[in-house]
């Protein structure tokens, strides 16, 4: 049997050596592999941030920008309805001054006595027919009287042709129109129950109400925001 023999000192410190490089390597490759998974780490996280941080900028973005259109959608819509009102409120204005106008131009519808003479008697026909009675009476200004009853003779002539039936007019002196009345006639029928309000003043309110559509398209044109027409 061999016997074993000790190991000097020179090849302790080689064994030494030997061993102490080993695990300074074991050492350098673990911190190596501990510094790569690290870095590896830092980079996921850090991008995991950086897109949780684009998110948020995005949808700040996107949340100002719903806010900033809606603002400005808002601003846009008070505008244009105040922009309809004043033009509604002249419109409107024109209107008004058209028929005050009017108004005041009524008086001079009688100073040409043919004409209102011709007024008069398409006024009183008109309730002739209305009323289709064999007895009327017509309300006038007392300033109209003549000329009332020259139309008068000139209805129940007409009257007579157009229908084939015989009608009385009567003035009735009694309750005659205001001399402030602008002119024109009331025709009362049927004992005085039912009458046709045929002055000017009422004539010219009719013409306001059922005449206004047609005069605003002849003023404004048509509304091309009407979906439907008469």
């Amino acid at each position: 049997m061999s016997q074993a023999h000790a190991l000097s000192d020179d090849q302790v410190a080689g064994e030494l050596k030997k061993m102490t490089a080993f695990i300074r390597q074991e050492a350098l490759e673990k911190a190596n592999e501990i510094r790569l998974k690290a870095d590896e780490e830092f980079a996921i996280e850090k991008s995991k941030l950086v897109r949780q941080e684009t998110a948020a900028i995005d949808s700040s973005y996107e949340k100002k920008f719903k806010q900033a259109s809606m603002s400005q959608q808002i601003t846009r819509s008070t505008v244009a309805n105040k922009s309809r009102l004043r033009i509604l409120s002249a419109r409107q204005e024109l209107l008004d001054n058209l028929f005050e106008d009017a108004g005041k131009k009524l008086q001079d519808a009688s100073k040409d006595k043919g004409k209102y003479q011709t007024v008069l008697k398409n006024l009183i026909l008109e309730g002739a027919y209305a009323l289709n009675e064999s007895k009327l009476q017509v309300k006038a200004r007392k300033a109209d009287s003549d000329l009332v009853k020259k139309a008068i003779e000139e209805v129940q002539s007409e009257y007579k042709s157009k229908v084939d039936k015989d009608v009385s007019i009567a003035l009735d002196d009694s309750d005659p129109l205001p001399e402030g009345s602008a002119g024109g006639v009331i025709i009362v029928g049927t004992g005085g129950r039912i009458d046709i309000n045929n002055t000017l003043e009422e004539r010219l309110k009719i013409l306001e109400t059922d005449g206004l559509p047609s005069i605003r398209v002849t003023l404004f044109g048509e509304n091309q925001n009407r979906k439907f027409r008469d």
